[in-house]
């Protein structure tokens, strides 16, 4: 009996609380599409003064080479990926001591419902590993796109436009707190319901070609290339 009160005991511990909750928290991040963009990029001889976009499928759909040439640009979007899956790969992007990276990451570490201070945290590991690998890189860290719940039929992705509000706002304070450059994207997606603009998108999460244009010619005016 006196054994049997100490495994109550234990279990009932906040430590083994936060132990299950930690527990539940989906971290994958890797798929047949990560490992074959991983083997693509692998390959890839790095370039000096690489400017990286790094990110998920709005990061890899947009044609940056096209968009900023003369200039040695790379995309590392990879459709479907998440705060772990970045910082899983961060490593060789800092070996190669860029010049820019421009990093678009967490609308899929909340469609997995992950916590907000999980996700800030990895943002902390990405930035630390940053600062400390390639401390002369300009790292800007772009917000999180809207999304047009009028256009997406996935039910993980309805109500996830306050999340997306909230987890930016976290996002921005973080900025501030390690001086980086937040870069709020906004107000050049969004509409009057500060939802994506449904004539720049394809589905109400991604954006169509000519929306990167946009984007590249908002960063060209904001001094960032």
């Amino acid at each position: 009996m006196k054994r049997l009160n100490i495994l109550l005991a234990l279990f009932s511990l906040p430590a083994f609380s936060a132990f299950s909750q930690e527990a539940k928290i989906d971290s994958n991040y890797t798929n047949s599409h990560y490992q074959q963009r991983m083997e693509f990029f692998n390959k890839m001889p790095h370039r000096k003064n690489e400017i990286v976009f790094l990110g998920n499928s709005i990061t890899e759909h947009g044609e940056w080479q096209e968009l900023i040439p003369g200039k040695p640009v790379i995309n590392r979007g990879i459709g479907g990926d998440n705060t772990f899956g970045v910082l899983a790969r961060l490593d060789d992007i800092v070996a190669a001591k860029p010049k820019t990276i421009f990093l678009l990451i967490g609308i899929n570490d909340l469609s997995r419902k992950l916590p907000y201070d999980v996700i800030i945290r990895n943002y902390r590991r990405i930035i630390a590993k940053i600062k400390t690998g390639t401390p002369k890189t300009t790292l800007y860290i772009q917000s999180i796109l809207p999304l047009n719940s009028s256009m997406t039929t996935a039910p993980y992705l309805q109500g996830r436009n306050p999340m997306q509000m909230e987890l930016n706002r976290m996002i921005k304070e973080l900025c501030a707190e390690e001086k980086l450059t937040y870069i709020d994207l906004h107000p050049l997606f969004e509409d009057e319901n500060k939802e994506l603009k449904k004539e720049l998108s394809i589905d109400g999460i991604h954006l169509k070609a000519s929306a990167y244009i946009m984007w590249v010619e908002y960063l060209k005016k904001m001094k960032y290339l």
